[in-house]
């Protein structure tokens, strides 16, 4: 459904090396500055990027919204937190753990990244 994601980030640098970190624990490769210091993560299925905003004003984060990566097992979803912890990410809603959806168990870790963006790490539990 989706081509890619794009969140705002004042320092991308700093952005980059969370998500480098973060990113690396759901098996991804780090990501890639363009000319235009705009950092990408680019998988079979999309691309995760990040970008200061063009229209000057500083990055903000979205009220409501929530961006989520698939975690392939509930200890990596564990790790990503811990390491997003560790690397300047705060912890937002519950501690990461099991939460009744309508199609199912899931397992959610969620964190606010150095900007403020809300992301989580997900893994549907069968």
């Amino acid at each position: 459904m989706f081509s890619h994601v794009m969140v705002g980030a004042d320092d991308v640098e700093q952005a980059k090396v969370f998500y480098d970190a973060t990113l690396g624990e759901l098996g991804h490769k780090p990501g890639i500055i363009d000319a235009n210091g705009r950092c990408f993560y680019y998988t079979k299925t999309g691309v995760f990027s990040i970008s200061k905003p063009i229209d000057g004003e500083p990055a903000c984060r979205g009220n409501g919204s929530t961006l989520g990566f698939t975690a392939a097992n509930p200890e990596m979803a564990d790790k990503w937190h811990a390491t997003g912890l560790a690397k300047g990410g705060e912890t937002c809603e519950n501690p990461p753990g099991v939460r009744e959806g309508s199609n199912g168990n899931l397992y959610i870790a969620y964190l606010r990244d150095p900007s403020g963006n809300k992301i989580c790490a997900l893994h549907r539990m069968v």
